[in-house]
């Protein structure tokens, strides 16, 4: 079997209370890009995989506009960070821990990530 066959089994799976959800296939992440999932509970997580391959998933709904937008901006790293701007203002939040760079009394929830 190939690996992209294999690849086509796994699902991204996140951390909700004590269990695990899944929200994707893992071939549904393009590195550098994000996407929205819907969770049990009416919330959207933005969900990414970087060019290295890392996965991280953070709260789509931008704080400063209410927008759920995150899953739409650009991704990058600050300092070792990795971040998504938001695509309306610009906000940049880490990917690792939700807190916002730009403004240390902001941050989004930050989910712990498998694949599956």
């Amino acid at each position: 079997m190939t690996l992209a066959l294999e690849t086509t089994d796994l699902k991204i799976e996140l951390a909700l209370d004590d269990d695990w959800f899944t929200v994707c296939d893992l071939t549904a992440l393009l590195p550098g890009r994000g996407v929205a999932a819907l969770l049990p509970d009416g919330r959207q997580a933005a969900i990414f995989r970087d060019r290295s391959g890392d996965l991280f998933a953070i709260d789509n709904r931008d704080p400063f506009t209410g927008a759920a937008v995150l899953s739409r901006g650009l991704t990058g790293t600050h300092q070792g960070r990795p971040f998504v701007a938001s695509p309306l203002l610009k906000q940049r939040f880490d990917l690792t821990s939700g807190e916002c760079l730009d403004d240390e009394t902001v941050r989004v929830t930050a989910y712990k990530v498998r694949i599956a």
